[in-house]
């Protein structure tokens, strides 16, 4: 039997993605790291803009998750892993960066949950990162 074809029970039915999964992981990826720059633009727009390294940081937040975006829509389908990774690396870093400034403060600035966006920040970086790793996960096994 050819891979993809139901063998009975016990046997694993290898079904490759669907072009169109990928596709609704790619979109939804995208709208994610969307969303993470404009909270980072607003947010850089409303006061942060004047705090040392962290302002200068929303800003690359604002342009690299929006670069990111981008390529995530763009890149050929054997790229696709990779930039699906680098991704994934910059919602990461993100979220980690909300957490320790929250936590034990980060280059001098402490955050904390009840400020503009925080809660939003949080869920929108981790709803990326499970999105991206699955596009990681799917993407790789679409590949010849």
């Amino acid at each position: 039997m050819s891979a993809g074809t139901h063998m009975g029970a016990g046997t694993l039915d290898r079904r490759r993605p669907s072009g169109a999964v990928i596709w609704l992981l790619r979109l939804l990826g995208a709208v994610l790291l969307l969303a993470i720059s404009a909270i980072h633009l607003y947010l850089w727009s409303e006061g942060y803009d004047g705090i040392d390294v962290i302002g200068p940081a929303f800003l690359m937040q604002t342009i690299l998750g929006i670069g990111g975006a981008g390529l995530l829509l763009i890149t050929p389908m054997r790229w696709l892993p990779w930039v699906a990774a680098l991704d994934l690396a910059f919602a990461a870093g993100s979220l980690a960066a909300l957490l320790i400034s929250t936590t034990v403060g980060l280059f001098g600035f402490v955050e904390t949950t009840t400020a503009t966006l925080w809660w939003e920040t949080l869920w929108v970086e981790t709803a990326a990162i499970v999105v991206l790793g699955a596009l990681i996960a799917v993407s790789r096994s679409r590949r010849p």
